[in-house]
């Protein structure tokens, strides 16, 4: 028997059942601040009493999805977003069995410093990665997935041809988002993923085969930027090289300016850039050390198609990068 199609009907703001129960699930996966849920449509059932089957689509949708049961988010996540959901289902007419079962299961369960994010392609497969509570850990910040890392993957999956049969290698991979979900969708001849931090790399490297990326099509390398040789980058042979969120700092981004210029010297591929701008100054510091170098840029506008959830207000900019014509 093929499954029901889901209700498509929309509500008085035009948002459908299937459209906020994607949201509500792209937003739980990747344990968004409750605040920040799209809340308006179960209040729209509660004041007509009629939020017992919704709740239970919403835990369908998140807890209860099967991503939640191999990647769960963190033990207080699942804590607070059922607490959440049993507050507002008070207000409703029929109490449900199965939200209080679940949250039955994380409550004196012990939370990890490390926890699973799910993040959903526009397909539905999940790219589901192993990151830290902390922004800051280690020593590194490569432990989380950042902004300009998801608005990267988002602009990939509207340039696939970008990606297409062709080598790419990813600077400072970081977690892997970007880099998972370009090789999920956009179809590359072989993806080489990068960093220099080693318990980034062992992350890296778990990330990669958690979602059943391999070898050789995909490799992880230690890419240390200071003693990267021109032979080293000809030995990748990268036709596509991406980086995101790797200008946060004035002497990390002379590093990069400099390994920049080896790999347009040692081939002639196609260089994207991605920043989140929180620094002014380091950010045009790093575009005056490109000219320097001999690197034209030029800033890509136009928007993206929205996929993940994030803070979208945030400044981010993404340039292609070219050798200066003589």
């Amino acid at each position: 028997m093929e499954p029901p199609e889901p209700d498509r009907t929309p509500d008085s703001a035009g948002t459908s059942k299937a459209d906020f129960l994607r949201d509500f699930q792209a937003c739980f996966f990747v344990m968004r601040r409750l605040a920040s849920f799209p809340w308006k449509f179960l209040e729209k059932d509660l004041e007509s009493c009629k939020s017992s089957d919704l709740i239970s689509d919403i835990l369908k949708h998140t807890c209860l999805h099967p991503v939640c049961r191999t990647f769960p988010p963190s033990v207080r996540f699942r804590r607070l977003f059922l607490s959440e959901l049993i507050r507002r289902e008070a207000a409703g007419c029929e109490p449900l069995d199965e939200l209080y079962d679940a949250l039955a299961e994380v409550v004196g369960a012990e939370d990890a410093v490390e926890f699973y994010k799910s993040y959903f392609l526009p397909g539905g497969d999940a790219v589901s990665l192993l990151e830290n509570a902390s922004l800051i850990s280690e020593g590194t910040t490569g432990l989380v997935t950042w902004e300009a890392a998801l608005y990267l993957a988002e602009w990939a999956l509207d340039h696939q041809q970008v990606f297409a049969g062709r080598t790419v290698l990813e600077l400072g991979s970081g977690v892997g988002l970007a880099g998972v979900a370009i090789c999920r969708s956009c179809s590359p001849s072989r993806y080489v993923f990068s960093d220099c931090h080693p318990r980034v790399l062992q992350k890296l490297r778990t990330n990669v085969q958690l979602n059943g990326l391999t070898s050789p099509v995909v490799g992880v390398e230690e890419l240390d930027w200071t003693d990267a040789t021109e032979g080293e980058l000809t030995r990748i042979g990268a036709e596509t090289v991406i980086a995101s969120d790797v200008v946060y700092d004035p002497v990390v981004a002379d590093i990069l300016v400099a390994l920049l210029g080896r790999i347009l010297r040692s081939s002639s591929p196609d260089v994207f850039i991605c920043s989140t701008v929180r620094n002014q100054e380091t950010y045009s510091s790093f575009k005056q050390r490109l000219g320097k170098e001999g690197i034209e840029h030029q800033v890509l506008t136009g928007g993206v198609t929205d996929v993940f959830p994030y803070n979208r207000d945030s400044s981010i900019e993404l340039i292609k990068l070219y050798k200066q014509s003589k």
